[in-house]
């Protein structure tokens, strides 16, 4: 912001309108999500696999049942007439429709020249069929078609659970979508009230949303208000007065009264379509940890393979053909990289999805990513610690009229004023309102005035006393020194001709939960805290000292002119700090793109979002500290199941080539299929305790 004085009194309209964030998403997402590939196929959902699983397991219970080996065990003989088709007959059927999935998925992985998990599974399957109908015709003697019916079960349920998983964690856009009725109720121009489907809305019409409704498009009030449940767009759970002329959101509900609703903004161009587009984004981009695993999803099928021709070389040379193949399916199948596909995929649909609940919106996975990292954050003041609208702050009066009737009288002079300043005074005068007033007029430069019950009366600043020739009373003298010391903007209520009767200071006034969201970033270690403004320096200072600046600590940048915003961050920049920004104006834009983390609060303006990679939707700052906290959480749970799905492969793949089978411990294929289904089971409930992590503000 440009460094300012106090607020001209002569009350020059000054109008500045929230946008809200429905172009902070891009249209187009370049991104895909690295998970294999398999899940971005047609047909590949989780009820195609739940399909596929129930049917196929039918079909394996009576390939078991015929199995030699199952009776074996029992130590009971079997022979009934065509047992012997069982296996081929139905293990065939489990093979083409069961495993077909996975044979698609591995040819365009071929195609696509990237092996990846599902070019493993269909070798797996593959080796293990050719083998049955090897076994079926007598070149080997294994007992080999319930092994393949049930790796192929096995295999679907595990992707059938994967699929699952990361369906509901991406359960977000499904949720933002379903905030949007179907229908809305059009106001005709002859007041007539008729029900429309939502996608016949056009811009300038008017809706009526009536309590309990949601309102159905972005737009402005135009009659009535009421008190809207905004918390499934910014998180904040208590609802939020709206009246005449205030912006609404689509998807927001009217809770206790009806409103009618100018709609500005429909379909992609809302704030919720702007939503649902960075969650969508967040959720296919790309990071570094992701980049980590696919590196190692693809090694590992090198590996994998390599192992599995070692494999049937060595026990082949061992005089044991059947043992290396079944170990070379062994090998395939415990290394399928289901734990690894889905480490990291799963953590971030549900860190994107809690956070878009919370009011916490992605834009940029690699600035979540460093969020953990950061060192210092550097706010911006103007509507970001403060509301960027000034409200009164403290009221003197001379003896014998009160605080009261000072501020009714003078809400009432500047009642037909549109200025910030007159609105201010307007609200503080509270439920009594402002007294009755006529004969409003303004005087350019110096204030308002108006008539009350016969008197004359002014409301104004320095320029209004000296033209008057007054000079304030004693009890006035103090309280304008200490507030024009700190930056306040003074105005004068003159019952006129001579007699000034009270003097109010207006501020900037800071969020009430400013102070609070500084405590929690060094509660989270970060060690500096610092603000930027164009404000003159006793504002600055004072506005540091009320959210719990540190003197000698936190850092204080005033007077800054709008383009060497860019400049103090890279300053901080060159002290070796890793550096989170924190901003809402055009102005802040370029610094915002230089911090190493951009953050935007939502009711800034668009170039801002555009310029940022996380956004607050609720405009509280305390959601930087649930931007660490997210980040920190991710990360640990990013590592954690990147260790677990390594760790496993590097102990499961030896045991499957057969290494100690000398000592009796060997896995046949349905265990090794079993194994690598729970590895993919450890790994989506070890994603489900980011859950816990506190993304609302702590109470207190």
């Amino acid at each position: 912001m440009p460094a300012q004085s106090p607020p001209d009194p002569g009350h020059e309209r000054h109008a500045t309108p929230a946008t809200p964030p429905q172009q902070a998403g891009h249209d187009k997402h370049a991104g895909h999500d690295k998970h294999a590939g398999h899940d971005k196929h047609a047909g590949h959902d989780p009820a195609m696999f739940r399909r596929r699983f129930w049917v196929c397991l039918a079909l394996t219970i009576p390939v078991v049942l015929a199995s030699h080996l199952v009776w074996d065990q029992l130590g009971l003989s079997w022979d009934v007439p065509g047992r012997s088709w069982v296996g081929p007959v139905l293990g065939s059927a489990v093979f083409w429709w069961g495993g077909w999935p996975f044979l698609v998925g591995a040819v365009r992985e071929v195609r696509d020249r990237a092996p990846g998990m599902m070019l493993l599974v269909a070798m797996a399957i593959t080796v293990a069929y050719t083998a049955s109908l090897a076994t079926s015709v007598g070149v080997f003697d294994l007992d080999f078609w319930w092994e393949l019916a049930a790796l192929v079960t096995i295999m679907l349920l595990g992707h059938w659970q994967e699929m699952k998983a990361i369906g509901q964690a991406r359960g977000a856009l499904v949720a933002l979508a379903a905030l949007l009725p179907d229908e809305a109720e059009r106001v005709a121009a002859d007041g007539r009230v008729e029900a429309v489907p939502v996608t016949g809305l056009r811009v300038g019409d008017v809706v009526l949303v009536r309590p309990g409704g949601r309102v159905p498009a972005d737009g402005r009030i135009i009659d009535g208000g009421a008190e809207l449940d905004e918390s499934m767009i910014t998180g904040e759970s208590r609802p939020v007065a709206r009246s005449t002329g205030d912006r609404v959101v689509a998807g927001t509900v009217a809770t206790d009264s009806a409103i009618r609703v100018g709609v500005e903004a429909l379909g992609e161009q809302t704030a919720l379509a702007g939503i649902q587009r960075m969650v969508a984004q967040a959720q296919a981009s790309g990071g570094r940890t992701q980049l980590l695993a696919d590196r190692f999803a693809a090694a590992l099928f090198y590996v994998a393979t390599g192992t599995a021709v070692l494999t049937v070389l060595v026990w082949t040379a061992l005089g044991q053909p059947d043992e290396a193949v079944v170990r070379a399916v062994t090998v395939l199948v415990i290394a399928c990289p289901h734990a690894l596909g889905l480490a990291i995929p799963l953590v971030v649909a549900l860190s994107t999805a809690l956070a878009a609940r919370s009011g916490i919106l992605v834009k940029d996975r690699l600035a979540l990513e460093r969020m953990r990292t950061v060192g210092a954050v550097l706010f911006d003041k103007t509507g970001t610690l403060t509301r960027g609208e000034h409200a009164v702050t403290d009221v003197v009066t001379v003896p014998g009229i009160g605080r009261d009737e000072v501020l009714r009288i003078a809400a009432g002079v500047e009642s037909d004023s549109e200025h910030p300043l007159a609105r201010a005074i307007v609200a503080a005068a509270g439920h009594a309102g402002p007294v009755p007033a006529a004969g409003f007029r303004s005087l350019p430069g110096r204030g308002v005035q108006a008539t009350i019950d016969g008197t004359e009366y002014a409301v104004g600043g320095p320029a209004l006393l000296r033209e008057l020739g007054l000079s304030l009373p004693t009890e006035l003298v103090t309280a304008n020194e200490r507030w024009s010391a700190r930056g306040a903007a003074v105005l004068h209520l003159v019952r006129l001709p001579d007699a000034v009767l009270g003097a109010f200071a207006l501020t900037d006034e800071v969020r009430p939960e400013a102070r609070r969201a500084v405590d929690e970033l060094r509660a989270e270690g970060v060690r500096t805290i610092a603000m930027i403004t164009g404000d003159a320096r006793p504002v600055a200072e004072a506005v540091a000292a009320e959210v719990g600046f540190r003197p000698g600590v936190d850092e204080v940048f005033a007077e800054v002119l709008p383009g060497e915003k860019d400049d103090r961050v890279a300053e901080l920049q060159r002290r070796g700090l890793i550096l989170a920004m924190v901003g809402d104006g055009v102005n802040d834009a370029p610094a915002l793109a230089r911090a190493d983390v951009g953050i935007a609060i939502g009711a800034g303006t668009d170039v801002a979002i555009e310029s940022a990679g996380v956004v607050l939707a609720s405009s509280d700052p305390r959601g930087v500290a649930a931007v660490v906290r997210l980040s920190r959480g991710s990360y640990r749970k990013m590592r954690q199941n990147l260790a677990w799905a390594a760790g496993y492969n590097v102990v499961a793949l030896p045991l499957a080539a057969g290494v100690l089978a000398w000592a009796g411990v060997a896995l046949s294929p349905a265990v090794a299929a079993v194994l690598m289904s729970a590895s993919t089971i450890v790994v989506a409930l070890n994603a489900q305790l980011l859950r816990r992590v506190r993304l609302d503000p702590a109470p207190g």
